[in-house]
């Protein structure tokens, strides 16, 4: 049996969150598109995180989020991550944030550039094969003739 075509990271928003209005803070939304990625790495690709300690840098060059709808303190939030593309030094990755039962609130993506070297001397690299690998399971294209569609929990 195979499991949902994202990875999925399920969040309950706090008041420090949120604004003056009582709605998320836009800038939240791109902070949990980078815990999402930070889980990710630590659940499917755990051995890739000596690999970083070693010298291997995922630096994001583009992020991005378009916002549908309001979330308030005590929402619950799943965002689901897929992989969108990949070169051999970048990936690109989707994200569909979901509330409650299935409303989508919002949609992102986030393009990470593979980089190696010291700090005067930093160059792309190839994305490593247990990375690639991993973002493999993930690799389900959205529906792209509906833009609002969100992907079916498993």
């Amino acid at each position: 049996m195979t499991g949902p075509p994202f990875y999925e990271y399920r969040h309950v928003v706090g008041f420090e969150e949120t604004n003056l209005v009582g709605n998320v803070y836009y800038v939240n939304y791109l902070r949990w598109q980078g815990r999402c990625r930070e889980l990710f790495l630590r659940d499917e690709v755990p051995e890739l995180i000596a690999d970083i300690r070693a010298g291997l840098r995922l630096l994001t060059v583009r992020c991005e989020c378009d916002y549908l709808a309001e979330t308030t303190a005590f929402d619950e939030i799943s965002v689901r991550m897929r992989l969108d593309d990949l070169t051999q030094t970048r990936i690109g990755f989707a994200f569909d944030y979901v509330k409650g039962c299935g409303e989508l609130v919002a949609r992102g993506y986030q393009r990470v550039a593979c980089l190696r070297g010291p700090d005067d001397d930093i160059r792309p690299c190839r994305v490593p094969e247990p990375l690639r690998a991993a973002l493999s399971r993930y690799a389900v294209p959205p529906n792209r003739s509906n833009p609002n569609s969100i992907l079916p929990l498993g």
